[in-house]
């Protein structure tokens, strides 16, 4: 079991000094925050200034939470929405046209339950292209989601998934093909 006084976050597990860190936390909760839904530009200039790596045309709500933004790519025209959690621990890249939904929670840290001090950790999580997170779903660390594949509403995706499929679940598993519609 763990023994919690002996906890320490790694040296450098940040990716940012603690002053960077607290100003980021104070951007996000004013600036970020209360900032009109359409000033998306807004919101991905203030991203860019810690070091994030946004595309154009991205579409970021201002509810949405973002751990450490330096941490963080986001391609051409995707879009997180209302609620969305990204707790960029560890790296978070979601590729072009992706779409993360309302109340999602990409989760790259946890804690290793059998060390006596519950040593923290953080492993990237992928989204390809084309991707569409439908709402309220979670992402594990380590996870790499497939071009092109849709996760269920409220599904919990443990283990990466291959592109071009219809997903859903707890945990999130492999429904149908994804088939392009005819033209």
């Amino acid at each position: 079991m763990q023994e919690l006084n002996g906890f320490s976050v790694p040296r450098g597990f940040r990716g940012g000094n603690a002053l960077k860190v607290q100003l980021w936390w104070a951007v996000q909760a004013t600036l970020f925050a209360w900032s009109p839904q359409v000033l998306y530009r807004w919101r991905a200039f203030l991203l860019r200034l810690f070091g994030a790596k946004i595309g154009k045309g991205v579409v970021i709500r201002p509810s949405v939470k973002i751990t450490y933004p330096w941490k963080l790519t986001i391609g051409d025209y995707a879009w997180v929405g209302d609620d969305a959690v990204l707790y960029t621990l560890g790296e978070i890249t979601l590729g072009e046209n992706s779409v993360v939904s309302q109340k999602c929670y990409l989760c790259t840290g946890s804690h290793d339950y059998m060390s006596t001090h519950f040593d923290i950790n953080a492993t990237p999580i992928v989204v390809g292209e084309k991707c569409w997170l439908a709402t309220d779903v979670f992402v594990a660390p380590g996870v790499t989601i497939g071009d092109g594949t849709v996760v269920g509403a409220r599904s919990s995706v443990f283990t990466s998934l291959p592109g071009g499929m219809i997903c859903r679940g707890n945990p999130a598993t492999v429904v149908r093909e994804r088939t392009p519609p005819s033209p």
